[in-house]
């Protein structure tokens, strides 16, 4: 936080400096001094000034706290530690799990600065175990972290532009219940963001970098069944509408990541038994693999009514 701090503080000098000198320019007595320094350090004033206006903003969003943690304690039912464990198993293990988001434990490490095309920081997946992260939080601020993507002091870096605040109260409860259910497991480092002055600015201060819009008040899901509702439901603790957008109708390239396209077209031309296999498998019915960066594996680990669900919201007009 202090090179944060200091790397402010310094654009706020630059901007300090070259409006002074802007200023003396003006005053000079050579015309020439005042046409060609006066526009020279007033572009620069001007520039600085919207870097500065873009860093302060993005400090705002990044320390501010949204919401405070709410006063919970998460019963930790076996009904909700099993769907707790369908959810995680969905959603959290890519990127949370060992051995570079494989498998169990969640015990992190898998860094995801590489995603960041510009030097942004350092993003480092937690340890979401109970001898991790988990022991230094409440259930509160675990469900505060999931709902509104902000930690202990700051946000958190891609937490935040995933759609898991928008997963119902329960369902969050449940992720909770399961992960205090694992076995504790102590890592070098429990990993995290450490987001630069950059980085803050990118993606919490220009607005490049679109947040999604976080539910207010008590969230609940639609009924389970291979409803359109539903599915829409799926994709979105599938994290489908992360990249192919909130109506899965394809995502513009944006500075933090590539275009996406919309799937509805292609999947309209499925059958729901060729959607469920082609899910599970990796591979398109004509025999065609997905392209490495789609997540599939995230889809194989539902159940068939869910990616009914999904199917059915794909092939319906949104």
């Amino acid at each position: 936080m202090f090179a944060i701090i200091l790397s402010f503080l310094l654009l706020v000098g630059l901007l300090v400096l070259f409006g002074w000198l802007t200023w003396r320019a003006i005053k000079a007595k050579r015309t020439w001094v005042k046409i060609v320094g006066g526009v020279l350090a007033g572009l620069m004033t001007l520039g600085l000034a919207a870097l500065t206006f873009v860093a302060a903003k993005g400090l705002l969003n990044y320390y501010v706290a949204p919401a405070a943690a709410p006063e919970l304690t998460v019963e930790g039912t076996p009904e909700q530690v099993a769907r707790g464990e369908y959810l995680v198993n969905i959603a959290c293990i890519h990127c949370h799990g060992a051995d570079g988001g494989t498998q169990l434990p969640l015990s992190g490490g898998l860094d995801l600065s590489g995603e960041v095309p510009i030097p942004a920081g350092k993003y480092i997946a937690s340890n979401i175990t109970p001898g991790g992260v988990l022991s230094e939080l409440t259930d509160g601020q675990v469900f505060r972290a999931l709902r509104d993507g902000y930690g202990t002091h700051q946000r958190l870096g891609f937490m935040s532009f995933l759609p898991y605040g928008q997963l119902s109260d329960d369902d969050i409860k449940a992720v909770i219940a399961y992960l205090r259910s694992q076995p504790p497991v102590t890592t070098a480092s429990n990993g995290g963001d450490k987001a630069n002055l950059l980085g803050i600015m990118l993606f919490f201060g220009s607005g490049m970098v679109p947040m999604p819009v976080q539910p207010q008040g008590v969230v609940t899901a639609p009924p389970a069944g291979e409803t359109a509702e539903y599915g829409k439901y799926v994709a979105t603790f599938g994290e489908c509408r992360g990249c192919h957008g909130p109506d899965m109708t394809g995502m513009a390239a944006t500075a933090g990541s590539p275009a996406y396209p919309n799937t509805r077209p292609l999947v309209g031309t499925w059958s729901r038994e060729q959607f469920i296999q082609t899910m599970r498998s990796g591979v398109r019915p004509d025999g065609r693999p997905f392209a490495e960066a789609m997540p599939w594996k995230n889809a194989a680990a539902m159940s068939d009514q869910d990616l009914g669900a999904l199917y059915t919201y794909l092939t319906t007009q949104p």
